[in-house]
């Protein structure tokens, strides 16, 4: 049902700079339940921009993350109930352009918020007033924390038990979310080692503070783990799977704490799994009582607020590098529009980028912003 408008607001569904909000958009849709990105997704060219309720905004999204849960998402591993077609896409960046009369007492038209909810793969995108994080401006720094450093944060504080001198080891350490485990730990005072695949992500990784870094491509991990870090390390933050959970796992030192926070190599199965050597997997643990912990950001949501502050303070003071990767240097050039969304999604997974991938979306022509 069409929520009934009180005309009186109507100024609230024109944008600010009086340039109208159009009655269809474009948005990326799950057609069929699939690991292959491009096989599961649709771009409509002709949806209805939804209409805001009372207590919602609607967001003209100028920036959309990519997340390697992305694939996840669109093979339908996150929720069964839910049957195609559904709305895909996480987290965004933009500005409200309309909004309901109780959202209202917050916030106004025009202005810069972010949010995580499915759907931000779209133009327009109504997120409840209470889920939106005001930003003091649109840019696509801001949408580096929202997902990635959110999760690093809270999966750190929380389950890492970080103190000064600890080793902690993070793979895939130049990614999206890799980047801020490297920053936060070296916060902490700790020693951070970082793999990567090149030496180009390596040179970021040491600008970044990352004390010893480890590419995978021309390195052996575990035997440079076990020859330079002897006793092991303490803390993994974990996002690759199959063999380097093995490697991480292995690596652990006595009361060791390897974090998983994804698994990544398994995402383009069919199962969703590399195998991994789980037989040994108790012994491995009693030997050196050692732990394993999931984390998963849904549910820390208690948590979020408080984190996502800290970290955008910590960035307006120039205290935390928000590495954003636009696909510049891939093959057809930088991500723009929802149609490069299938570019960057297969950027991300054949691990060419450096920091977070995101997306910016171009206004219409004929808006005035």
């Amino acid at each position: 049902p069409r929520h009934i408008l009180d005309m009186s607001y109507s100024r609230h569904f024109l944008d600010f700079q009086g340039s109208s909000i159009p009655s269809s958009m474009k948005k990326l849709v799950v057609t069929k339940l699939s690991q292959n990105f491009r096989e599961a997704v649709a771009l409509r060219q002709d949806s209805p921009v939804p209409l805001p309720g009372d207590g919602d905004l609607l967001v003209r999204n100028r920036f959309v993350g990519i997340n390697a849960s992305d694939i996840n998402y669109s093979a339908g591993r996150y929720d069964t109930s839910v049957k195609p077609p559904f709305d895909i896409g996480f987290e965004g960046v933009g500005e409200v352009v309309a909004l309901g009369l109780s959202a209202s007492a917050n916030y106004t038209v025009g202005q810069a918020v972010a949010y995580v909810k499915a759907g931000s793969f779209a133009e327009y995108t109504v997120v409840p007033a209470k889920q939106a994080v005001p930003l003091p401006s649109v840019k696509p720094e801001f949408l580096t924390l929202t997902v990635s450093g959110a999760t690093a944060y809270i999966s750190l504080k929380e389950l890492g038990e970080l103190s000064e001198g600890k080793k902690v080891l993070v793979t895939a350490a130049a990614g999206g979310t890799g980047q801020f485990a490297v920053q936060l730990a070296k916060k902490a005072k700790c020693h951070v080692i970082g793999t990567c695949s090149s030496d180009e992500k390596g040179g970021f990784l040491k600008s970044i503070g990352c004390d010893h870094t480890i590419n995978y491509k021309t390195e052996n991990v575990e035997s440079v783990l076990r020859k330079n870090y002897p006793e092991g390390v303490d803390v993994v933050y974990e996002s690759v799977g199959g063999k380097m959970f093995d490697v991480s796992l292995n690596s652990l030192a006595t009361k060791g704490r390897l974090i998983v926070i994804g698994f990544i190599t398994g995402y383009q199965n069919p199962v969703g799994f590399q195998p991994i050597k789980a037989e040994t997997l108790p012994a491995k643990l009693l030997k050196k009582s050692a732990s394993i912990r999931g984390f998963f950001l849904n549910h820390y949501f208690s948590e979020y607020e408080p984190a996502l502050k800290h970290l955008l303070e910590m960035y307006e003071r120039g205290d935390l590098v928000c590495e954003v990767d636009f696909g510049d240097s891939s093959p057809e050039g930088k991500f723009t529009g929802l149609e490069s969304v299938f570019r960057a999604v297969d950027y991300m997974y054949m691990g060419k980028n450096i920091g977070k991938i995101v997306v910016e979306l171009p206004h219409s022509v004929n808006s005035k912003l």
